[in-house]
């Protein structure tokens, strides 16, 4: 499997862990600014459209700043996908 569609995964699985976890949550803040992010992130990867476009860098960051939530196990999966969208850019 090529790096793009590597990438396309982890960031499908990211958006479950988020709608799963956080459902109910997604109307404000920092958790759906993210997810929009990662919703247009997969909007992009699905059209092939120019993965500079993608603004996913910085979402762990941004989570753990917000909710001190260090341990939670979305975090390591969006780190995933921010590594994988470093080597492709």
């Amino acid at each position: 499997m090529d790096n793009r569609k590597q990438l396309l995964e982890q960031i499908k699985i990211v958006i479950n862990k988020i709608e799963k976890e956080y459902g109910n949550e997604l109307d404000d803040g920092i958790l759906q600014t993210i997810y929009i992010r990662y919703k247009n992130a997969l909007e992009i990867l699905e059209n092939e459209m120019n993965i500079n476009e993608i603004n996913i860098t910085g979402g762990v960051r941004a989570y753990m700043d917000s909710y001190s939530d260090y341990q939670n196990p979305l975090l390591g999966e969006m780190h995933i996908a921010e590594k994988m969208l470093n080597v492709l850019v």
